[in-house]
């Protein structure tokens, strides 16, 4: 590293380390702008930044927050308290936070297909289900090769109708979040084709988690929570398989966590193929989101502090970023739109 870049993130860390704590963040005290928690690493990043944008803390009394996805059609926000067996809704218009519902089977994972009915990762059942429209549920997987999965994670939808989810099995490790179990399979991500059938389409990850597609859904993003704790980047062929996988990233923080024991865990893209990944587990410096550039480099850094667990573009204009964050729910608008509607 060029000592001028070395000495500018030295300056970086230095400045930041006590602002995300010290700060007040029940809105009564605001911080000036720019916000000094929302940190360029790069000049690239500075273009995203919306500077008269503050982070906002929206809402806190979770246990471990989740599984955020925007729906445009209704104007609200859903995400899910997995130990609370809860999902919550946020409405922008007032402000307006409630229990959704209150026996989610301690969902993980939400998401939106292109009929707008939401899909949902379930630890306590091990199985991604489908809400209707008319309020019924659809069991869209539950079993591979006659095992039961061993806890679905996080989805995505292709525009194919295909919905794609991971079952790292973290919901069945401990009571906590669903119900203490052995895993019957390896850990793996796995293709709902719009005719039912599921099949796998990689197991190349030691505990795959978060995942998400490049704007023009040619590659797949995929988080690696076990050993290795990288994100890694698949070519996706004829829209339902996958390319060996890639390193893309190693969530190695530029102000704390040098040694890169950290980790993502949620990650989007936005329209210009930037990811942004969710960050934490270290603490001041790292936890947050980091932003990578469509080569891997670290350009951005949101800093929380809580341990950010995942993300997702809303708003009528998707340039809104929802972050969930431990026990809290924080949003900020950003010079950039999310590359999908949720």
């Amino acid at each position: 590293m060029p000592t001028s870049r070395r000495a500018f993130l030295s300056s970086l860390a230095a400045t930041a380390a006590t602002s995300s704590l010290a700060r007040d963040w029940s809105g009564q005290n605001p911080e000036r702008y720019p916000d000094p928690d929302v940190i360029a690493l790069d000049p690239a990043f500075e273009k995203l930044i919306q500077g008269n944008a503050p982070i906002r803390r929206l809402h806190t009394g979770m246990l471990w927050a989740e599984g955020p996805a925007w729906n445009g059609a209704g104007n609200y926000l859903v995400w899910s308290d997995i130990p609370n067996n809860a999902q919550m809704r946020y409405l922008p218009e007032d402000g307006h936070v409630s229990i959704m519902r209150n026996n989610a089977n301690n969902s993980n994972g939400n998401t939106f297909d292109w009929q707008g009915r939401q899909i949902s990762c379930e630890h306590a059942t091990r199985r991604v289900v489908r809400y209707e429209l008319d309020g019924k549920i659809t069991v869209l997987a539950a079993e591979f090769e006659g095992k039961p999965f061993n806890a679905p994670n996080d989805a995505v939808v292709h525009p194919d109708g295909g919905v794609w989810f991971t079952d790292p099995g973290y919901g069945s490790m401990m009571d906590y979040e669903g119900h203490k179990g052995e895993l019957l399979l390896k850990e793996a991500v796995y293709r709902i084709d719009p005719s039912g059938k599921i099949e796998k389409v990689t197991d190349e990850q030691v505990k795959p988690n978060g995942l998400c597609f490049s704007p023009d859904y040619k590659k797949l993003y995929i988080v690696d929570t076990g050993a290795p704790k990288n994100i890694t980047v698949h070519d996706v062929v004829d829209g339902v398989k996958l390319s060996k996988g890639k390193e893309f990233a190693v969530n190695k923080g530029a102000l704390a966590d040098k040694a890169a024991k950290g980790g993502s865990d949620g990650v989007r893209c936005d329209v210009d193929g930037n990811v942004w990944a969710s960050a934490g587990w270290i603490g001041d410096g790292f936890d947050g989101v980091h932003v990578f550039n469509p080569a891997g480099q670290l350009i951005g850094h949101i800093k929380l502090p809580e341990t950010g667990s995942n993300l997702c573009f809303g708003g009528p204009k998707r340039n809104r970023l929802f972050i969930t964050a431990s026990q809290s729910l924080y949003s900020l608008y950003v010079n950039t739109r999310g590359a999908h509607f949720c």
